[in-house]
């Protein structure tokens, strides 16, 4: 897969890195002649020094035929800027898009050509819940432009789900229960697994579907 990154900070150079070595091809792209210069010798991608808000800096990569765009500098502008221009210039086909203030999340859009968008303080957030919520539901991260999640309850004593197999639970359309982990093990799930307290439920759930989904799992409203 051919994969351009904009930005070649600490984000930017690490992902470049862990990608290269899962066989992809990486291009990286930063303005900064002397610090691209500094990491052409450490990291084995191809590099090319230009604004990746610009036009002529992206036909030089040849975007259009990347799969997919992952804009991860260090400001927020630039990386919306660096996604409409990858979905509607070059129609790549996914694009990643980075995060630095959490409150600028709401621009992250399909409107600004974002596929995924990634906020740092805000998945940290979901882990710690995740590691420390019982009959709570979290959400891990979205998907389909958010219209899709992937969620995680760990279930509590008095869950309406304990005790019941999952065919026997009433759940939701547009959901379905991927994974349950019990004592450090997962479970592939079938209509005859049982669910049993602290069993960790990993649920991909439309949006809409959410709230029932809740009600199934943990009996709360």
């Amino acid at each position: 897969m051919r994969i351009a990154i904009a930005g070649a900070g600490n984000v930017g150079r690490y992902v470049a890195k862990d990608l290269h070595k899962r066989g992809h091809d990486v291009v990286v792209i930063d303005q900064n002649k002397d610090l691209v210069d500094s990491l052409r010798s450490d990291y084995d991608v191809n590099w090319v020094v230009g604004d990746a808000c610009e036009l002529h800096t992206l036909d030089a990569v040849v975007l259009s035929s990347c799969e997919v765009m992952v804009a991860a500098t260090g400001d927020d502008e630039d990386n919306l800027v660096i996604s409409l221009l990858a979905k509607q210039e070059f129609a790549v086909p996914r694009v990643v898009a980075r995060v630095n203030h959490p409150d600028n999340s709401w621009l992250f859009t399909e409107s600004w050509g974002v596929d995924i968008a990634v906020s740092t303080p805000q998945l940290l957030t979901s882990l710690v819940e995740e590691a420390v919520s019982v009959g709570d539901l979290v959400r891990l991260l979205d998907l389909e432009k958010g219209k899709v999640a992937l969620l995680e309850v760990r279930l509590a004593e008095g869950s309406p789900a304990v005790g019941k197999t999952l065919g026997a639970l009433k759940m939701p359309p547009d959901c379905t229960v991927v994974a349950v982990v019990r004592d450090n093990h997962v479970i592939a799930p079938t209509a005859d697994t049982p669910l049993h307290a602290d069993d960790e439920v990993l649920a991909l759930s439309s949006s809409e579907a959410e709230p029932d989904l809740k009600v199934a799992l943990t009996g709360e409203v």
